[in-house]
């Protein structure tokens, strides 16, 4: 079944009863009555992060793992409880205003465009989508239905990336010229598939498990949970994961579009996983804070990043385990991932920073609780027209497609692949094949 009949299904199974959000979604100001799909792992973080805010009622829970499951119910137990997010949306039509989508990445756009199309707005985790072709077709019906809408990546109200961006656009190290990112996490594998199968543990429904995805055989440890991530059919790999986070604040500071040109070097495809190390090159139109052959290098897997001049630090320190460098014409800025200041650096040396200067985006904090649930808590009070959302579909889009062609590009190892912005596709025909698939009936 391809995206386009399951998404008519799904219209068809959420048609009855279903008025314009502006008549009915928000029309108890004070409240706000949340679904949560998926409440393990991230899913409770993301369950107990909007639900302190005091404005948040959660009604609905779902999740294919009763265990993970039941632990939800124990936090809150006037919610209503779904093994099956099609069945949760069906009957609780007129009970939610807001879903959050918290699943493994396959799942994220088959149950928010269904969410969507029930005019319910919507909080999705990161990546936005599997394919470029789900990240286009959420951004189109989000702005269509002109829905609230929040991509989960929590940094972006940060303090200290909030602080990059302004640096950054200040013009502290002048245009820039490159962006090198990197995280040394291994979500990749380079492996054989597994053989054989393994009984489904009682608690999961592999079924449900696998939605839309290619029906494969349980193996234990290989796919839940938590490993999802490094498999092709399920995940999007490092890139996918850590790359979302730190590719964020460069660009949005740099106020990027989609590339024009990528390149991955890794090794050769194995159809199964993710390669475990990836140097990929991204190549962007220039824009008033770039200059016009600006690019972009993203390493990641063990001893991720790969040894640059770029990234020499005063006094031989080390760098940080994670985060992005701005190369400019006048100077550099380091931006740790996360919950450190950006470092100024001109001829080799760190130069302090007046943050004075840059009040506006707040003040240092080191407390993450805190810091987290603004991002959450942002999307809340959007949707109860106090506040608007930083993280929408209309950028998550196109920072999510931005990170799936770097990911595609995995499949075809050292060769740059050419994307046309306009058409939607690769000049490069056999790439075209992975900008979407296949939707099994489950």
């Amino acid at each position: 079944m391809n995206k386009r009949e399951f998404l008519k299904k799904a219209a068809l199974m959420t048609s009855a009863s279903i008025l314009p959000s502006s008549t009915w979604a928000f029309s108890n100001a004070d409240k706000l009555r949340t679904a949560h799909i998926g409440v393990g792992g991230m899913g409770m973080e993301d369950l107990k992060a909007m639900a302190a805010h005091e404005a948040v009622e959660v009604t609905a829970l779902c999740d294919v793992d009763a265990n993970r499951l039941a632990a939800a119910q124990k936090m809150f137990p006037k919610a209503k409880a779904y093994a099956d997010y099609r069945v949760l949306l069906k009957e609780m039509s007129d009970g939610i205003d807001a879903v959050v989508v918290s699943t493994p990445d396959h799942t994220h756009a088959p149950a928010s465009m269904m969410a969507m199309e029930m005019n319910k707005a919507v909080y999705c985790q990161k990546p936005l989508t599997h394919h470029v072709s789900e990240a286009r077709a959420m951004n189109k019906m989000a702005k269509d239905k002109g829905l609230v809408t929040q991509m989960g990546i929590q940094v972006h109200s940060f303090y200290d990336y909030k602080l990059g961006t302004e640096l950054i656009r200040s013009g502290i190290i002048g245009k820039v010229k490159t962006v090198h990112a990197w995280s040394p996490k291994n979500w990749g594998f380079d492996g054989p598939e597994p053989a054989g199968s393994d009984p489904v543990p009682g608690q999961l429904d592999w079924n449900l498990w696998l939605g839309t995805a290619a029906e494969r055989p349980f193996k234990e440890n290989v796919y839940h949970p938590g490993n999802w991530r490094k498999l092709l059919d399920y995940g999007c790999g490092t890139l996918g994961d850590m790359g979302v986070h730190i590719f964020d604040t460069p660009y949005n500071a740099l106020d990027l579009d989609v590339p024009y040109t990528v390149k991955n070097k890794c090794r050769k495809p194995t159809g199964f996983g993710f390669p475990e190390n990836n140097i990929v090159t991204y190549r962007f139109p220039a824009t008033d804070y770039t200059t016009k052959k600006f690019k972009w290098v993203w390493y990641d897997g063990p001893g991720a990043p790969k040894k640059h001049k770029d990234l020499r630090l005063p006094n031989n320190e080390e760098l940080p385990d994670q985060g992005a460098m701005f190369v400019g014409e006048k100077g550099r800025l380091l931006l740790p991932h996360f919950m450190q200041l950006p470092r100024h650096i001109v001829k080799g040396k760190y130069v302090d920073l007046d943050l004075d200067k840059f009040s506006d985006v707040g003040s240092p904090t080191q407390d993450y609780g805190k810091e987290s649930n603004k991002h959450y808590h942002q999307f809340v009070d959007a949707c109860l027209g106090k506040d608007e959302c930083t993280a929408p579909f209309s950028y998550a889009a196109r920072l999510t497609e931005t990170i799936l062609l770097g990911v595609i590009a995995g499949r075809f190892p050292n060769k740059t692949l050419h994307w046309n912005n306009a058409t939607s596709k690769f000049d490069e025909e056999e790439a075209n094949q992975f900008l979407e698939g296949d939707y099994r009936s489950f």
